[in-house]
């Protein structure tokens, strides 16, 4: 298994709830573009529309652009493959409670592509800034730790 794309801000903005596993409906260039390591999921996040849950805000352009649609759009919604109570749960926490729903990483399984993603809710700058401080002191512990031994 291989990570193609990893939102790395996630962690400091959001409060990860819960995880799913979901595939992706994706065009011949966009498969090659994201084995290339082109997709960016920066600032990405899923929406329930019609029964479909849709991934919006993410790119992932043409692996050979001049070969591609006159009409490609690269950061278009694309199609995300979720079950039944998967869906549901999705909608009911973005919609009702809400919370936010947002890619987390796009790795293959087996042969399929496949896109992690999290619902969500937002950190306020004070809990940003209590990460912030949390990480630097457990930083600071682990050189500590190294330089006594």
């Amino acid at each position: 298994m291989s990570n193609y794309a990893t939102n790395k801000k996630v962690h400091f903005d959001y409060e990860l709830l819960d995880t799913f596993e979901a595939g992706l409906v994706l065009l011949g260039t966009e498969v090659k573009a994201v084995r290339a390591g082109r997709a960016k999921l920066d600032g990405g996040h899923v929406v329930v529309r019609g029964g479909q849950a849709l991934v919006v805000g993410i790119s992932i352009p043409a692996f050979q652009i001049p070969n591609a649609p006159k009409s490609y759009d690269p950061e278009r919604p694309r199609i995300l493959l979720l079950k039944q109570k998967e869906l549901a749960t999705l909608e009911r926490e973005t919609e009702t409670v809400g919370l936010t729903a947002i890619p987390l990483a796009l790795y293959n399984s087996g042969r399929n592509i496949k896109l992690k993603i999290a619902i969500a809710r937002g950190k306020k700058k004070a809990d940003k800034r209590e990460s912030l401080k949390a990480r630097d002191s457990k930083r600071e512990i682990e050189r500590t730790l190294k330089s006594q031994y």
